[in-house]
């Protein structure tokens, strides 16, 4: 699913260089559930912008789903990104004027998906992590779990091979955290590969692989037996 060869990146700031990936050679097979882990300055969200085309690269070699994805123009870029990925933000990302309904529609809209279907599969995807009945909501007249599952459905709509997801509870009570963890392992179980970015040990807990990133680097990378929520 995600095959990457010797990523290099390297950001020039004030005269100054900073190396935030060497040399990284990493493989996600297809349903898999990997967390990204590592404290600030690890790499790990440069790794993630990097898988998720958000981001260029200065040396080396992706491959996404059997596609060379290493030189692609951004408008490329995006039609990869929004066939192929799907993203999930700790801020939720959510447009507070459209209503929930709405949000889950917008990567169709971009996909030229006609309308009546657009609004079959929203209505699916919002069903499908228990959102159903809210989807004349507004973001602002739900919770923040609610929003997370709003996002996750904005996700799937698209059936991406890939979820990505970046400090997906990190606003998050621990019940709540529960709920949108449960929701990943059920996207995995049905086939979705999921790549997680966290800072908490107790919420990679519930992935069957960590992947520890340290000063640019993998530190370790390890499968582990999951934890069922």
């Amino acid at each position: 699913m995600i095959e990457i060869k010797g990523i290099t990146k390297t950001y020039h700031t004030g005269g100054e260089s900073l190396t935030a990936l060497n040399n990284i050679t990493l493989t996600i097979k297809d349903g898999e559930f990997t967390s990204i882990m590592g404290p600030s300055g690890s790499g790990k969200s440069t790794m993630m912008n990097i898988l998720g085309l958000l981001d260029r690269f200065d040396g080396g070699t992706y491959f996404l789903n059997g596609q060379d994805v290493s030189n692609l123009s951004d408008n490329e870029s995006a039609h990869v990104r929004n066939k192929e990925i799907g993203f999930v933000f700790q801020s939720f990302n959510l447009m507070p004027r459209m209503t929930i309904l709405e949000n889950v529609e917008l990567p169709m809209v971009y996909a030229n998906v006609p309308k009546k279907e657009r609004r079959e599969r929203a209505m699916k995807a919002l069903e499908r992590v228990g959102l159903g009945n809210r989807v004349k909501h507004r973001p602002n007249e739900i919770s923040g779990g609610q929003k997370q599952r709003v996002a996750i459905a904005r996700a799937i709509v698209n059936e991406p091979s890939v979820l990505m997801a970046d400090e997906p509870t990190g606003n998050l009570d621990s019940k709540t955290t529960l709920e949108i963890m449960r929701i990943f392992q059920e996207i995995n179980n049905e086939g979705t590969t999921v790549v997680m970015v966290t800072h908490e040990p107790e919420v990679a807990e519930y992935t069957k692989r960590i992947v520890l990133f340290k000063d640019g680097e993998i530190q370790n990378d390890h499968l582990q037996e999951q934890k069922l929520v």
